[in-house]
């Protein structure tokens, strides 16, 4: 098994200048210490307190302080390595690699055999994972679907089990925003790693969490990540503001309050245990204007993603950030448009980090077909960022005067030798118009039968027995202690009702 990483140093693409990127973060200064960031959560609020911010602990908003955060966001390590339980599937955020992932949580699949859409399950998310861990394309995991079948308090625990059963490629998890759920997680990803201080070394599990735009956090995200990041977990914030519901209608003061969110979350962080590996994380959009919705496509999207990996870079971080999970409702022109735009701005810009392989309609879908797209949309930007090389050996002249006018480069060596370097298409139809009329398929037609050919054939066992024991153990005591709770919630409440 092999990954494909872009090298994003061909590639080149700004759409803010450096001013432009210092009046933003300046004005993000401003937000953070002058509106404040709303931070529900009694542990927050204690530490940015002790740190010199100003609490509210009735509105749960803290005022930070310019110097306060730029001197803790100075403390995050600029590089760290995602690792895989195959060390071969490593991923090095260095700032100079871009690597594509799953993206999620998706509620609903469509089947790949008979094209029926249905609720999403724990099978579908095994059955996600061992596509995506069959295209190299594909070089982490989201939980794609969620696991609608399994109890919400122990959701999130089920699907990194069954993505870790068949595959061994980096997992990056959005579904974890309790502590209990983290703690069992952290137990899990330790038990895999050979224990606590293995996994801060080799972190084989990363967490996102989301914000909540405008300008204000969740206090389960907020604990669960701290918990993370004193284990050495990688943790990100991602901003999902939208211009003119969640944002501003301009696209700067957009930037400047998901700005806010992402870089107080990570403030804190770097407060509590200074040093801990962070990074951005980014899906900004534009509000449908004629129907409120959440579009995951369009020029404005594109955007967004190139200047928050400006920004991410500013703040000498890796960036995450949504490229495909196009807003198209099947695989289609729209979802190609989508997601060629704006994974190519993506990588254009160094984005460490791109989710989104697989989902369609704003991240609500998953379609095997789509994957199997996006990989091929992925195989065209990997031979893009390759560049032109320019040496003795490629410019040909010994080849040219060899053939001369007139003749043909087909037979010789020198094609022999380079040939297999140009790039060849998977799914892209290069057949004649005669053989393409005989079949009348295409692309989605081809992508659904080697997605199928996927889910019929691709059986990798990646825990043994004991391992599987182990982690389901670690579930089951979860889920014991969140009904232990409940329970003596229950009984206290009964025993004040009969006083």
């Amino acid at each position: 098994m092999t990954i494909t990483a872009i090298d994003t140093s061909k590639l080149h693409l700004d759409v803010l200048t450096p001013e432009q990127i210092r009046r933003i973060h300046t004005a993000t200064l401003d937000v953070i210490e002058t509106v404040g960031v709303k931070m529900p959560s009694p542990k927050a609020l204690e530490i940015l307190q002790a740190h010199g911010a100003t609490v509210d602990p009735t509105t749960w908003i803290a005022r930070i302080p310019g110097h306060v955060m730029e001197a803790a966001l100075a403390k995050a390590p600029p590089t760290f390595t995602l690792a895989a339980r195959e060390p071969a599937l490593d991923l090095p955020l260095d700032g100079a690699h871009s690597y594509l992932g799953t993206d999620g949580c998706g509620v609903e699949v469509v089947d790949a055999f008979t094209g029926v859409k249905h609720r999403s399950s724990l099978q579908d998310v095994s059955d996600a994972a061992r596509v995506a861990d069959a295209l190299d394309a594909v070089a982490f995991h989201w939980t794609p679907v969620s696991a609608q079948d399994r109890p919400a308090e122990s959701r999130s625990l089920h699907e990194l089990l069954a993505i870790w059963k068949v595959s061994k490629k980096h997992v990056q998890t959005e579904t974890i925003v309790t502590e209990p759920e983290m703690r069992a997680a952290i137990e899990m990803a330790a038990t895999l790693a050979g224990g606590r201080d293995r996994l801060r070394r080799r972190p084989i599990l990363s967490i996102m969490q989301c914000t909540m735009p405008p300008l204000a956090q969740d206090r389960g995200s907020l604990e669960a990540g701290l918990l993370a990041a004193e284990a050495g977990l990688p943790i990100g914030y991602m901003t999902m503001t939208s211009c003119a519901s969640t944002g501003p209608a301009t696209m700067a003061g957009t930037l400047v309050v998901g700005n806010a969110e992402v870089i107080a979350a990570l403030a804190l962080m770097q407060m509590a245990h200074p040093g801990c590996p962070v990074y951005y994380a980014a899906a900004q959009t534009a509000m449908d204007l004629r129907t409120g919705a959440y579009t995951g496509g369009g020029p404005e999207d594109f955007l967004f993603g190139a200047a928050s990996n400006l920004l991410a870079d500013f703040y000498k971080v890796p960036l995450s950030m949504g490229a495909y999970a196009t807003g198209a409702k099947e695989p289609d022109w729209q979802a190609a448009v989508d997601n060629a735009f704006s994974s190519f701005v993506a990588i254009a810009t160094g984005a460490d980090m791109l989710l989104g392989a697989g989902l369609l309609y704003g991240s609500r879908i998953l379609s095997y077909e789509e994957m199997v797209m996006d990989a091929e949309i992925w195989s065209i930007l990997v031979s893009m960022s390759r560049g032109i090389e320019v040496s003795d050996e490629t410019i040909a002249l010994d080849a040219i005067r060899d053939v001369g006018p007139g003749g043909n480069f087909l037979a010789h060596r020198h094609t022999k030798r380079h040939m297999r370097e140009l790039w060849q298409p998977t799914l892209m139809d290069r057949r004649t118009y005669g053989a393409w009329e005989q079949q009348h398929d295409g692309a989605r037609e081809q992508a659904r039968r080697l997605a199928q050919e996927i889910l019929r054939t691709h059986r990798p066992q990646a825990l043994d027995a004991r391992q599987e024991t182990e982690l389901q153990r670690i579930i089951d005591g979860a889920e014991a202690a969140v009904l232990a709770g409940a329970g003596a919630r229950g009984a206290v409440g009964i025993g004040r009702r009969s006083g």
